[in-house]
């Protein structure tokens, strides 16, 4: 089923989402290539950067190099990921656009991941958004492990629920549930999405979903018909949660659009243009990126001027 509004807005996370659990380290400049690829190829939000400690993830040590050297079209929006008021008044003092902020749906994995508990987190996520909104930012909030943890197993849909409506009173410009190990299937995203989208109404539910377990695609389609405005993708399939045992890369925004584009659904996103930074970004990895459809190519096939002409 093509659902009632055929847009979908996606956001590009692999410049941080992507590159952050990845092993070759990446400079300024490439990152700001891949920002810029992603950018012409239409990617009108770009997750570019993360505000965290250098020693826990360096790929994201140069936050500050990055967003200073982008020349980006006025219409797209950078975000930069802030996990505590020291990262926010780091991105605060950068031309950065938007700020993100991120909370954890189980207290092992806020531990973990943040050093606090699941309550603390939302409580440290809903000040970001409040300061960052004095300072003229916009600013969202991430729910991590919406779906599930690595430590505790399930987490209970009723808790990221009072969660979200919790957390829609900071006044964020919307509200993410991330799959943040991969373990969600289509059934519990349509639920929670769902349920989610009513208690924050009329903020709108960005969906963020990692491939680990294979059902990272469905699981989209699934959250489009149960009314999230957004999605999270990363051009070639890279990256994973570098505090989450065994997690893998995040849904591949090339694999994405051709899923969407053959369903009715426009992104603004041009498929041909994510498929050749897929390939460029293997280069600078010396390695196959995950996603699929940059081996597979586009079907269609584009047909040849040359073609054309013997007919």
């Amino acid at each position: 089923m093509i659902p009632d509004k055929p847009f979908i807005e996606i956001v590009e996370v692999a410049p941080r989402d992507g590159l952050q659990n990845e092993k070759t380290l990446f400079s300024t400049e490439q990152k700001i290539m891949l920002i810029e690829h992603m950018a012409a190829a239409g990617a009108r939000r770009i997750e570019v950067a993360s505000f965290v400690r250098a020693d826990r993830v360096p790929q994201m040590a140069d936050a500050e190099a990055v967003i200073a050297g982008l020349a980006l079209p006025d219409n797209v929006v950078t975000i930069g990921l802030v996990m505590n008021k020291r990262g926010l008044f780091r991105a605060l003092e950068t031309k950065i656009g938007q700020i993100g902020a991120v909370c954890v749906a189980s207290d092992s994995f806020a531990q973990r991941n943040q050093g606090q508990s699941s309550a603390e987190s939302a409580d440290v996520a809903g000040d970001i958004v409040r300061i960052a909104r004095t300072d003229g930012r916009d600013a969202q909030i991430t729910i991590g492990a919406a779906f599930g943890c690595p430590f505790e197993g399930e987490v209970p849909a009723d808790r990221v629920v009072a969660m979200a409506a919790r957390l829609a009173e900071a006044g964020p410009v919307e509200i993410a549930l991330a799959d943040t190990i991969g373990v969600a299937v289509p059934a519990q995203v349509h639920d929670l999405v769902e349920r989610v989208r009513r208690a924050i109404a009329p903020l709108p539910v960005r969906v963020h979903l990692h491939n680990t377990r294979n059902t990272g695609y469905a699981n989209a389609w699934a959250a489009i018909q149960a009314g999230a405005a957004t999605l999270d993708s990363a051009v070639g399939g890279i990256g994973g949660c570098p505090f989450a045992p065994n997690a893998t890369g995040n849904i591949a925004t090339e694999d994405l659009l051709y899923m969407l584009d053959r369903s009715g659904v426009s992104t603004g996103i041009r498929l041909d243009r994510a498929i050749e930074t897929a390939l460029w970004l293997g280069q600078q990895m010396d390695r196959d990126v995950p996603a699929l459809l940059s081996r597979a190519g586009p079907f269609p096939r584009p047909i040849s001027p040359a073609t054309k002409d013997d007919r």
